[in-house]
């Protein structure tokens, strides 16, 4: 029981600290915020965006994942799962296209 307690500490760290980066890096590289009513102006490529497209949503679930092992909530777990499935879709039906639409090429390189 301790050793997923550490776990779920572990993960809701990592889940902060990466939640953060990326909120500065939006902020200081992007010229914008999370939030589509502000969105960045340039493409953020650095940091954990160099190697996953959706840093944010990762550090959400694992902050998430990480709560329920602390406190061994099944249901918890449950609702991790959820949240990953509807940001997986939210960046499959909007955000990938949009940020097509905005930054075109350049995003497409990123992708790459």
């Amino acid at each position: 029981m301790l050793v997923l307690r550490l776990a779920g500490g572990v993960l809701i760290a990592l889940g902060v600290i990466g939640l953060f980066d990326s909120f500065a890096r939006f902020a200081v590289q992007g010229v914008g915020t999370p939030a589509p009513v502000f969105p960045t102006r340039r493409l953020v490529a650095t940091g954990l965006y160099r190697y996953v497209r959706n840093p944010m949503y990762i550090a959400v679930v694992s902050a998430i994942l990480g709560q329920a092992l602390i406190l061994g909530n099944i249901a918890l777990l449950e609702y991790g799962g959820l949240v990953w499935l509807f940001f997986h879709a939210f960046v499959l039906v909007y955000e990938e296209p949009t940020l097509s639409a905005s930054f075109g090429s350049e995003y497409k390189l990123y992708c790459n």
